[in-house]
Parts: C-alpha cells; structure tokens; sequence
C-alpha cells in the first residue's frame, strides 16, 4: 500500500534478521512470528522493560497489550464476556441499522468517501455504546486517533533521557483523552450503568478493584483499537476488491465468500502490520541465535505473505482455504475485538453489495494512507458509484 508496507514480490533475505541501526530484530517469516505470539515465557509484551523510566507507570497500569502471564489473564477475564460469540452475534441488527443509516446519508449520490461516511462512524458508535460513553463524542475520538497514528518512530538507540522527553511529548498529545475517560469513569463509581465502563470501574482481581489508570488505560485500548483496527479493515476490503474486479464479480456472485474476502483482507492488507516483543531469555530464532533482552519487531504483513505458508502470496483470492494468516495475531493475545471486527466487515460488504451496482476508485482523487508504519490502512478512500 505504501513503501513502508511489505511490498508485493519482495521478500527478505531471512525469515529473521538484526537491524544493527536500530538494535532491533526483525522478523519477517510466518513460523518464527507464529513461535513468537505463542511463546509468552520467551517473548515477552512487556517491551517497556527494556527502556525503564521511559514512561510513567500511570500510563502502563492495565495495558493488556503490554502484560502477560496471570495478570494478563486476569484482566482480558474481566472484558472477555462482551465478546462472548452470542453477545457479539446479538449486537448483529444493531449494526445493520447504524450502518444502514450511515449509508442512507448518502443514498442518491454519485460518489461517497467510504471512511468518513462508514468505515470510521460505524465501530466508532458500536464500541462507544458498548462502553457507554456519548457516541456524539466521536468527533474527538477520531482526533486521539489521528494524533497516535502520526506519532514519530522512536528510535531505539536514542539517549534514554531524550526517548523519555519524545515519548511524554507524545503522551501529552493525547492526553484530554485520558483526562475524558477519568471523567466518565468517576461518574460511573457514583452512578453505575448497564455499560461495560461501569462493569470493569465495579469489577475485582482477588478481591481488589481496578484503579482508575487501570480502567482509564483497559478503556482506551477498547476504545482506540475498536475504532480503527474495523475502520482499516473495511476499507483494505473495498479496497482489494476495487484492485481486483474478478476477484470481486466473484464475490458478489457468491456471497458466502464475504467471509474468506474478508480474511483474505485481512492476510494482504494486515492492519496492524507490526507487533513487538522482548526476548526473556537468549533463544534460537530463525537460524539466529538472538541474546536475550532484545526487542523483536515482528512483522504480520510479511508473515502473511510467506511463500512458505501461502500459495501466490501475492495474489488477492477471495475464495482462499485453508488461509491460517496473523492478522488478528495469535495466542494469549489474540486480537480480543476479532469476532466484532469480522461481523462489521461481514454486514458492511453485504450491504455496499447490496444497495451499489459498483463501486470503483476515483483516478484523479486516489485514496491516502495512513502515515503509521505500524499500520495498514487507508486515511480516505473516495469511491465513485457506477451503474
């Protein structure tokens, strides 16, 4: 999608490789990621060990994206029942109304801007109501948003006491985020709801409450990774489909391939195309032996396309079984949202299928991209309705 992205046709040298610039491994092949995301004991999350100081501890308290282990579990326990496959299968009409009437906003036009008018209102309302905050406030969640995925690349080998005025510039740009989630957390101590915020501000771990930083940073997780991990996947799928007309006649012909599209989306276009992990100890790692406290950077959007793994790595096959790729990642952190994610992804391509005879990419205003090497995904995709 973008020269920062793992390119079409190119692959690396090794499945693992040392940046020497940077201090960090990369790596690049389906096994070795796969090793990685399972191996929690060897690879750790929590990466902030390796740069102790760098960040204040409020910000660390409840991420589960950098736990592992029992408290791990403890807390992903505690937001596992509202995604339950039933409560997730439930939400289903829900959805079809709100993106129903996102698109009848735009019924009657000749072109529409997928993101703006559907792919980043539409998980933007259903987590917000899940959580029970104001879904009006989306506005504000689409400015946090862009401001993380513009954030710097930190580089690994800085001066600690300079990556730690880097990292609290950063923090601080997002920050009336936090504050607005303190706000709406204290509110649900004196008046609980029947939402998911006051479900987690009243919930015990061993018989103690979550503090607020540890609600406050479980909440923006949901909130930050619900919203824009849906709204890439929605767009790389309109997307993929716009590069491959076969691919996508077949698709509306046969609408039980929604399905495999989607993850077939999911495998080309991954998302979240990097992760990142700590060794514990000194580990053999794709013909490397890599010593032990070192960070990995491993990248899903290579991984799915390793020739090791996947036929035609390349080609977009909507139909494609088995299809085993990382999008969601794997293990103890598998992507807790997925099945939210994937019913989104399901009922929005049904329905553009749906109401529009083609939707076709426009050649003078082609979409953009997100700036974050992190991810994949476009930031505006205008599509021009055909008859």
């Amino acid at each position: 999608m973008s020269d920062r992205f793992w390119l079409p046709g190119e692959r690396p040298g090794r499945p693992v490789e040392l940046d020497e610039e940077r201090g960090v491994w990369n790596v690049y092949g389906h096994a070795e990621t796969l090793q990685v995301l399972t191996d929690p004991a060897t690879y750790t999350s929590d990466t902030g060990r390796l740069m102790p100081g760098v960040m204040d501890d409020s910000y660390r308290e409840g991420n589960l994206v950098r736990m592992d282990g029992l408290p791990h579990r403890k807390l992903r326990r505690l937001v596992n029942h509202a995604f339950t496959p039933k409560i997730v299968a439930d939400l289903e009409p829900r959805i079809r109304d709100l993106a129903t009437e996102l698109l009848d906003e735009v019924e009657g036009r000749d072109e529409l801007e997928l993101v703006a008018d559907l792919a980043s209102p539409l998980p933007v309302i259903v987590i917000a109501e899940l959580l029970g905050v104001p879904s009006g406030d989306r506005h504000l969640f689409k400015q946090w948003v862009d401001k993380m995925i513009n954030f710097d690349e930190l580089p690994m080998n800085d001066d600690p006491e300079e990556l730690k005025r880097e990292v609290a510039a950063q923090l601080a740009q997002v920050q009336p985020m936090f504050d607005y989630l303190h706000e709406h957390a204290a509110e649900r101590r004196r008046r609980p709801r029947q939402d998911l915020l006051s479900q987690l501000v009243e919930a015990e771990v061993d018989g103690e409450r979550l503090s607020d930083n540890e609600v406050v940073n479980f909440v923006s997780l949901l909130l930050v990774a619900g919203h824009i991990t849906t709204t890439m996947l929605l767009g790389n799928t309109v997307l993929c489909l716009d590069r491959d007309p076969e691919q996508a006649a077949r698709v509306r012909a046969d609408r039980t391939l929604t399905p495999t599209a989607i993850e077939e989306s999911l495998r080309v276009s991954t998302p979240s195309a990097i992760l990142a992990r700590a060794t514990e100890t000194a580990v053999e790692l794709g013909g490397q032996r890599v010593p032990a406290d070192q960070m990995l950077m491993l990248w899903l959007s290579a991984a799915n396309r390793d020739e090791r793994v996947f036929a035609d790595p390349d080609r977009f096959d909507a139909g494609r079984q088995p299809n085993p790729h990382l999008g969601f990642g794997r293990g103890a952190h598998f992507c807790l949202g997925a099945p939210l994610a994937r019913l989104e992804g399901r009922i929005v391509l049904n329905l553009l299928l749906d109401r529009f005879p083609l939707l076709r990419t426009i050649e003078d205003r082609p979409p953009t991209f997100m700036p974050s090497p992190e991810l994949t995904g476009v930031s505006t995709l205008p599509l021009r309705v055909v008859d």
